[in-house]
């Protein structure tokens, strides 16, 4: 995974994600229209920085989701197969 700390531009963009010119363009506006990049314009170039409030925002949620599908998942597995008396937890 790339990760980038500093912004960068859409031509620097293609070869950095190993990807033609038209996937980074769609890419970003995808990112740019959900609030998670922004755009400047600087002369005729646009630079694009991640937007951390929304990153931040969107890693809670995805935290949030995976919490409560995994204690789900953990529910529905003691509940088919619940321990046996004296057994502790951790050895199921």
């Amino acid at each position: 995974m790339v990760r980038r700390r500093v912004p960068i531009s859409h031509a620097n963009a293609a070869p950095v994600f190993r990807c033609a010119h038209p996937a980074v363009s769609q890419h970003l506006k995808v990112l740019k229209d959900a609030g998670l990049v922004d755009e400047t314009a600087v002369g005729t170039r646009r630079i694009y920085r991640l937007n951390p409030v929304s990153v931040a925002a969107l890693r809670d949620q995805l935290d949030l989701f995976w919490d409560r599908a995994l204690s789900g998942f953990q529910d529905a597995a003691e509940r088919d197969h619940p321990a046996a008396p004296g057994q502790h937890e951790e050895q199921q």
